[in-house]
């Protein structure tokens, strides 16, 4: 019985979450911007508003070109990043190697990247079996791979930039909030050059493939610059135009 009830709460939550809980966001936004780097806060915030986008997303991987067997397969990313054989197969010069080396230089890991979100989201939701959390789960995962895809780093900027890529994507309105909002408070120069990079990612957003209907397990061994091709990734340029010292002066600026 207490399985079958915790299930139901599950189910439950899920049902109110179809609703956008604005003040739960005011709270994950307030944190987050005293201290961008709690990236648990940003799980908090795409809970509160994502009304049933990753459902919807689900929805649209059944309709891409192999998104019903990776449905069907629903392979967790995150086991196999985790594992050191497979990841050492990744040939010199592919997604992979660069998505290690990549993990390697900002000092981050997949597990991060899970830890934080377990404490955005209790695990007995972001880890639960069904096929829309799967689907959440995999996006979660991809995170740092569509940083080496689409150019972007993980300075401020860099997140932004990636934030309002993504929610073209998604259509997740935290995406949005998150990407935006910091900007809202920026001056002078380097904000006008931020706008320019973020409005840059949205039209990138809007002309590269879908992402999340992509194969990863095959994705992570085709040479990087021919998956960028393939993928209509066309180069960050407004974003690279940005000097690096400055990305992380947006709103002192």
């Amino acid at each position: 019985m207490p399985a079958a009830a915790s299930a139901t709460e599950l189910h439950v939550n899920r049902a109110r979450r179809k609703g956008r809980d604005w003040r739960r966001a005011m709270v994950a936004i307030r944190r987050l911007t005293a201290d961008k780097e709690d990236t648990s806060q940003a799980f908090v915030l795409i809970q509160a508003l994502n009304k049933n986008a990753y459902e919807v997303g689900y929805i649209r991987l059944l309709d891409s070109p192999d998104g019903g067997r990776i449905a069907y397969e629903r392979v967790e990313l995150a086991e196999r990043l985790k594992d050191e054989a497979f990841c050492a197969s990744f040939p010199p010069g592919s997604v992979g190697a660069a998505y290690l080396k990549f993990q390697e230089t900002e000092h981050i890991s997949v597990q991060g990247l899970i830890d934080e979100s377990h404490k955005g989201i209790p695990p007995a939701e972001m880890d639960e079996r069904h096929p829309y959390v799967w689907f959440f789960r995999r996006f979660r995962d991809i995170h740092d791979i569509m940083h080496v895809l689409t150019g972007y780093g993980r300075d401020q900027l860099g997140e932004l930039c990636l934030l309002a890529f993504s929610y073209q994507e998604t259509h997740d309105l935290a995406r949005a909030v998150m990407a935006w909002g910091p900007l809202l408070r920026a001056r002078g120069p380097v904000a006008k050059q931020a706008r320019r990079a973020l409005f840059e990612a949205r039209r990138r957003g809007n002309h590269a493939a879908w992402l999340p209907g992509e194969d990863f397990l095959k994705l992570l061994f085709e040479p990087l610059d021919e998956a960028r091709r393939r993928l209509r990734l066309t180069p960050p340029v407004a974003y690279e135009a940005v000097a690096p010292a400055l990305r992380e002066r947006l709103v002192t600026a």
